[in-house]
């Protein structure tokens, strides 16, 4: 263990029975007091989840916009002051070097928060490509923590700890504020499928920050914010159908595979542009699709999914949703079999399950009214 990378949060952690795993090189908590009761906290009430891990890398300078631009699928030059969205790395045969999220600060400054198991891969990549551009590159991962405060209750947490008006941020837009007196990025994002918030601070002050968290989400009550672990946050994910680098896009798939295709802007130049264009053009060979369990059983990475007794694909991920009590999954199938209603068959250890495809995302919130 001592080899392993450690957030700043990793003593607070330990301190409140996280069990520790091996997270990509990461000492990470799975869970504290259990992954149903962190996952439906964060889906009833509130849930703290220490992201410290990601990377964060700047990019600054005149052609920021133009560098990013031509690396990543999302159109950057669509992007105002204060706004974030979501895009991918891609190689020239358009797979995924990763997915990432893009912060616009000024014409000439912005952050890209990447995945923490691809960080020196991205990092490399990125640096890779510069050019003559008129930009300079910073890589600025051990600089920061990241904590997310995710639920229906997290704006009113985080509000007992700013002057800034919260409400006034929408989705995926950020402002810079202070934090209970800390600098920090606030950030109306997150990876639950909840409202919520991702604060970035200088990462001395990430034991204040948790522990003020805990402190005023009046941790310990019962319906009060609960720390939670890597596995809750992935039942999230998955309930809310988000991609995870490594299951549903990695190097050898492409966003448009992976129902990602929102986010490639094809009218734009940008590395792997012209093989999306080829690949929507000749038509998708396979997709990803959601499904539910039928059959008793549970459905994880790597399963191969059969249609009547043909190996047609395999599960990228699968888990049971705590909040919606089913067992579900992710899986690529042939384009051909990729609708809704489509029976198939999931190699449990040997034994072929019924599963059925289903609409995706599983779980979507009811969204209130962001002013």
């Amino acid at each position: 263990m001592e080899d392993l990378k450690k957030t700043p949060l990793n003593k607070a952690h330990r301190s409140l029975g996280g069990k520790m795993v091996d997270f990509g090189g990461w000492d990470m908590p799975v869970q504290y007091s259990g992954v149903i009761a962190e996952h439906l906290r964060t889906r009833n009430n509130v849930g703290l989840f220490d992201v410290s891990h990601m990377g964060e890398f700047w990019v600054e300078g005149a052609d920021a916009i133009a560098f990013v631009d031509k690396l990543t699928t999302n159109d950057v030059t669509k992007l105002v002051d204060g706004q974030a969205h979501y895009s991918a790395l891609t190689r020239v045969d358009g797979t995924v070097v990763d997915d990432l999220l893009v912060y616009r600060f000024d014409v000439d400054k912005l952050l890209l928060v990447v995945n923490a198991g691809t960080t020196e891969k991205d990092w490399d990549w990125i640096t890779s490509h510069k050019a003559d551009e008129n930009i300079t590159l910073t890589n600025a991962s051990a600089d920061y923590c990241q904590i997310a405060v995710q639920g229906k209750d997290a704006i009113s947490i985080v509000q007992k700890l700013t002057d800034t008006k919260l409400d006034e941020i929408k989705y995926y837009h950020f402002t810079v504020g202070k934090v209970d007196g800390v600098d920090a990025i606030i950030s109306r994002t997150g990876y639950t499928g909840e409202d919520g918030f991702e604060v970035y601070a200088d990462a001395k002050f990430a034991e204040q920050l948790w522990n003020k968290f805990l402190e005023v989400g009046k941790y310990g009550e019962e319906n009060g914010i609960l720390p939670c672990g890597l596995a809750a946050r992935n039942t999230l994910r998955l309930e809310s159908a988000m991609s995870l680098y490594g299951h549903e896009i990695s190097d050898e798939i492409t966003p448009l595979e992976a129902n990602l295709g929102w986010i490639c802007k094809l009218n734009t130049e940008f590395l792997g542009r012209d093989a999306l264009v080829k690949q929507k053009e000749k038509g998708l060979e396979r997709k990803l699709v959601g499904f539910e369990m039928i059959d008793k059983g549970i459905a994880r990475d790597g399963f191969d999914v059969f249609v009547e007794d043909e190996k047609v694909g395999f599960v990228t991920s699968g888990s049971p949703a705590p909040f919606l009590k089913k067992n579900i999954g992710l899986a690529f199938v042939p384009a051909k079999l990729a609708k809704v209603g489509q029976a198939i068959k999931i190699d449990v250890r040997g034994k072929h399950l019924a599963a059925e495809i289903v609409p995706t995302p599983f779980y979507k919130r009811q969204k209130q009214r962001i002013k």
